[in-house]
């Protein structure tokens, strides 16, 4: 059928419009029947988020997400467009996108009264119908709901408070739509009683002209949980007028945040010479980068209000994955294939990222960093290894020779370095690997080693992208003379 350019044409079509709640509701209801993905990208709601945001929807309410930076709030919130009409029609000429049948603003009915069934007909997209405002102390009433235009009233001979001399605001526009508002508590107080009437009456005031304007639009918000109560930033009035309150959380399973990790980071390479060089990337190195982030997230040295955000992995990997692509340039292969070695070249990925406690900032963001990367090496290698003979091993190291592996070093090249500790390689071919190639198996007799220095059975000491494995260190047993040597 095509599109209707009048409002006749609408009209002879049988258009009956929707608000937009219940657009969204009936929309969800169709996916929910037919088990199409909700929020496609989204991993490790499915059981926990989801399940809310459906009830919310259903139930025809304005939300809230809380959570911690990195939790795709933002993402949920966008993917709200995907219940929505592709198309729907608007009068043409309307700030408001007023409903052909149905008009709110003056402009409007002006336009109906004056054209009649001639009254021209425009289309918007869902995506159009999207309208997101970040939060900040600057945001003012004029931003968020209109001001009056002087300009306006002058040049139409119109008084200020007729309804034609105002400019309005981005909730106004975003008629018919959803509007989003990110960290809302870091609103003024005086804003967020602003949006008091929008959420309950849909009324609205601009410099104190009552203006009568029914809107249809959903609104839904995020916010920290720290700054959402009563001690925080929010005003409990606003609050009470938000229908649900939903928590978000970091990815609970392991492989969630793998697969969130590997859908998000940028690992497409592509050279100037217009060739692509494959990538090997081994899911060792993955559950390592994931692993340090689970590790992180507990570490009493790193801020938990703070939180430690998915962005991290998705860093590092990206980090780790470039490291590898400039030691191929240079080695003039076309080959990337990260290494556990790359992943400590990249600890500016992780150093960015994490918020310390006093304790943390006297240990030292990248010593923290570095400490994380070997218990992350340990604890995967407890579960790929658990049953893997390591006294071949180390007995090359107890005996006193050492192993020094060059970052800068080919593939082949380190393996041959690998096979001349007894073991090695044969026990990194059994880390569960589904494809024991060359990358493979460097990667797994690197955890080997590092699991080892983690447990202080070998000692490991960087030196110009140079990583030494040596027989560990002694502890050498305290002696009284050692507290008298301190204090004289």
């Amino acid at each position: 059928m095509a599109k209707a350019r009048t409002l006749g044409e609408l009209k002879a079509q049988g258009y009956s419009p929707k608000s937009v709640r219940r657009e969204i509701r009936d929309n969800l209801i169709l996916k929910l029947k037919s088990a199409e993905p909700l929020f496609p990208g989204v991993v490790g709601y499915e059981d926990s988020v989801i399940p809310q945001i459906v009830n919310a929807i259903l139930s025809e309410q304005t939300f809230i997400l809380l959570g911690l930076r990195g939790q795709a709030k933002s993402r949920l919130l966008r993917s709200l467009t995907t219940l929505l009409d592709e198309e729907i029609p608007y009068l043409q000429g309307t700030e408001t996108r007023d409903c052909p049948l149905r008009p709110i603003s003056a402009q409007g009915k002006s336009i109906v009264a004056e054209k009649g069934d001639q009254a021209p007909i425009a289309w918007v997209t869902r995506d159009e119908r999207y309208v997101e405002k970040l939060a900040t102390p600057d945001v003012t009433i004029a931003d968020l709901i209109g001001d009056i235009d002087p300009i306006k009233a002058a040049k139409h001979g119109k008084l200020l408070s007729d309804e034609e001399t105002m400019h309005f605001g981005l909730l106004p526009r975003a008629n018919r739509g959803i509007f989003a508002i990110n960290e809302l508590p870091d609103l003024a107080g005086k804003i967020q009683v602003g949006l008091f009437n929008i959420l309950q009456e849909g009324d609205i005031q601009i410099k104190g002209y009552p203006v009568r304007l029914p809107l249809d639009v959903l609104l839904v918000f995020s916010a920290n949980p720290e700054d959402y109560t009563a001690r925080g930033k929010i005003i409990t009035p606003l609050k009470d007028r938000i229908g649900a309150e939903i928590r978000t959380h970091y990815p609970r399973k392991l492989q969630d945040g793998i697969d969130i990790t590997l859908q998000e980071s940028f690992q497409t390479r592509l050279w100037p010479d217009g060739t692509q060089p494959t990538i090997v990337l081994s899911p060792i190195i993955s559950e390592v980068i994931e692993q340090i982030v689970f590790l992180a997230r507990l570490d009493k040295r790193i801020d938990k209000r703070s939180g430690v955000s998915q962005r991290l992995s998705i860093s590092l990997l990206e980090s780790c994955l470039s490291n590898a692509e400039r030691r191929a340039i240079l080695l003039q292969e076309h080959t990337i294939s990260p290494r556990i070695q790359d992943i400590y070249a990249s600890l500016s990925a992780i150093v960015g990222k994490i918020e310390l406690e006093y304790e943390g900032e006297q240990f030292g963001a990248e010593k923290i960093a570095i400490d994380l990367i070997r218990k992350a090496c340990s604890a995967v290698s407890q579960r790929r290894l658990k049953s893997i003979e390591m006294r071949d091993i180390l007995e090359r190291f107890n005996s006193g020779k050492t192993l020094t592996i060059r970052e800068l070093l080919p593939t082949k090249e380190v393996l041959k370095e690998f096979r001349t500790v007894k073991g090695l390689v044969e026990s990194a071919s059994l880390a569960g690997l589904t494809d024991s190639c060359d990358e493979e198996l460097v990667v797994a007799s690197e955890l080997i080693l590092e699991a080892l220095h983690a447990d202080k059975r070998i000692a490991r000491v960087d030196s110009a992208e140079t990583a030494i494995y040596a027989k560990a260190k002694e502890e050498r047993p305290r002696r009284s003379t050692d507290i008298d040597e301190r204090f004289n």
